[in-house]
Parts: C-alpha cells; sequence; structure tokens
C-alpha cells in the first residue's frame, strides 16, 4: 500500500426497500470469517455502523440507516446481526481514499519548475 492512500472495501446489499453499506478494512480477513464464523468481526469491519444510499446502489449519498429501516428490512436493528447479514449476502468493492480528500494545489509545483533561465 502507498503512503497516503488507504484501501477500504464497501459491501453493497440491494435491499427490498433500499441499498446497504458497510466498510470493511481487511477482505482477507473478512474471507477468513465467512469460513469460520468464530473469527471476531472486529478484526475486519471499519466501524459498526451500517449506512443507506436510498436506492442509489452502492455509489449513493451514504447516511446513517435507522432502527426502524434496518427492522423492515433485516427483521432486526441490532448492528452486528444486520452486519452478518450484509457481510453474507452483499457484495464487495473496493474503493482507494487519499489520506487528504480535496484539490491538490498544483501551483505549488509551478514555483519550482520556471522554465528555461
Amino acid at each position: 500500500m502507498t503512503k497516503g492512500q488507504a484501501i477500504q472495501t464497501k459491501i453493497h446489499y440491494q435491499g427490498k426497500e433500499d441499498d446497504f453499506v458497510i466498510f470493511v478494512d481487511d477482505v482477507e480477513t473478512m474471507k477468513k470469517w465467512k469460513e469460520d464464523k468464530s473469527v471476531p468481526m472486529v478484526q475486519f469491519i471499519s466501524a459498526f455502523k451500517i449506512f443507506v444510499t436510498h436506492k442509489q446502489g452502492a455509489q449513493g449519498q451514504m447516511d446513517g440507516a435507522s432502527k426502524a429501516t434496518l427492522e423492515n428490512e433485516f427483521g432486526t436493528s441490532i448492528d452486528e446481526e444486520v452486519i452478518k447479514q450484509i457481510l453474507e449476502k452483499g457484495s464487495s468493492q473496493e474503493t482507494e481514499f487519499p489520506e487528504r480528500q480535496g484539490p491538490k494545489n498544483d501551483a505549488q509545483m509551478g514555483s519550482i519548475t520556471t522554465g528555461p533561465r
């Protein structure tokens, strides 16, 4: 992994009423968990937070899922139980996140390389 970037994996689950997303830090450990449920989820889950994308797939705007939304879709609002279902039924997508979000200041480079003298 290069310095300044982190790879994060999104697990997307298309539900009946909404699309749900969770984040995973360690895909290899997640794969082990799928084979052996004794592997602690805390070793690969980024945060025990479930997001909804308002039927916009994995790329939509993400908001925290309400307890009622989770209850309607998964039959429970217990985060750990919902995350298990998303991990087992969802699809994963890798995303690279630069360490700093926002525009780069390319103007700084201009002052260093100023053409012929």
